[in-house]
């Protein structure tokens, strides 16, 4: 078996990234980009349901933190909107590398050639020092990422989704398939705490899905991990008594792809409710649709 302990880490200091916080769109600059019917039934039932309050939660995969969109999600988590916060396992890296240095997302197809992709010693050590304090504390990963950002009092820690859910008392959880994830590889991951911090937040997660008659739950930018999540928690929701059957249920991703099609807006909406699919660059349906929240809850 390999020994692990030998892995070569570099500073984060010596990549170059592929993004900044010069590319986060503030919420003061978010506009309308996109006009159909379907995308405003679905803003619409998104401001009915915050208005009702009504549970609505957001699934999302890395890349809407790579294209700039954070600060907009963030907004919403602020207003009160966005109830819940579900990433898979490359959703804190990036978070966590903006709050860091402002900067994430490293040209792979340069540091795979030489092994030093994904290598990375603050953002595997840090990361997985939280995951092993959460999983002492009975934490959640999601929280526990959000309160280490929180102690190392990060410069740019307002940039980050997992600090401001710690601080606003948001559920944020994160669901990981081990192997994955550049932090896998950093020598001092421990696969007992992935799977406990991460398997704690499924239980939070699951709850939070009980709670969804009349409300939304979006899927954005994940293929695979969340939609299989989302629906293993609607059957433990529904397996345990919770009416849980009037769901507005959305993928927003740029490929249409299986999963999420069949996992969260057909399957789940079979008792009632209704299913989108926007196929569109984050780049447009995100700040498109935080206009629209915005400006029709004043």
């Amino acid at each position: 078996m390999l020994d692990f302990s030998k892995i070569k880490t570099i500073s984060i200091k010596k990549r170059k990234n592929k993004v900044n916080l010069s590319d986060l769109i503030r919420p003061e600059n978010s506009k309308v980009m996109i006009s159909s019917g379907e995308f405003n039934e679905l803003a619409g039932r998104l401001i009915t349901a915050h208005k009702n309050n009504k549970q609505i939660i957001i699934m999302m995969g890395a890349h809407v933190i790579k294209t700039g969109m954070s600060l907009l999600i963030i907004d919403l988590m602020k207003k009160g909107v966005i109830k819940h916060i579900a990433m898979n396992g490359a959703g804190p890296i990036h978070d966590f590398e903006l709050a860091l240095i402002g900067e994430t997302s490293e040209y792979v197809e340069d540091t795979i050639e030489d092994g030093t992709f994904g290598m990375i010693e603050e953002t595997g050590r840090v990361l997985n020092d939280a995951i092993k304090e959460g999983a002492k504390s009975n934490c959640g990963m999601g929280y526990a990422i959000g309160k280490k950002i929180d102690e190392l009092n990060l410069q740019n820690k307002e940039c980050s989704i997992l600090w401001n859910a710690y601080k606003l008392n948001i559920p944020a959880t994160v669901h990981v398939a081990i192997g994955t994830d550049i932090i896998h590889q950093h020598p001092t991951c421990d696969g007992a705490a992935i799977g406990k911090t991460s398997y704690q937040d499924f239980k939070i997660f699951a709850e939070s899905v009980s709670k969804l008659q009349e409300g939304v739950i979006l899927n954005i930018g994940c293929a695979v991990i969340l939609p299989e999540v989302f629906l293993k928690s609607l059957t433990i929701a529904r397996n345990l008594g919770f009416k849980v059957e009037e769901i507005t249920a959305a993928n927003l991703d740029m490929t249409d792809h299986y999963r999420p099609r069949e996992n969260v807006v057909q399957r789940p909406t079979s008792l009632g409710g209704k299913g989108f699919i926007i196929i569109e660059r984050h780049e447009k349906t995100i700040p498109t649709l935080h206009r629209k929240i915005v400006d029709g809850i004043k």
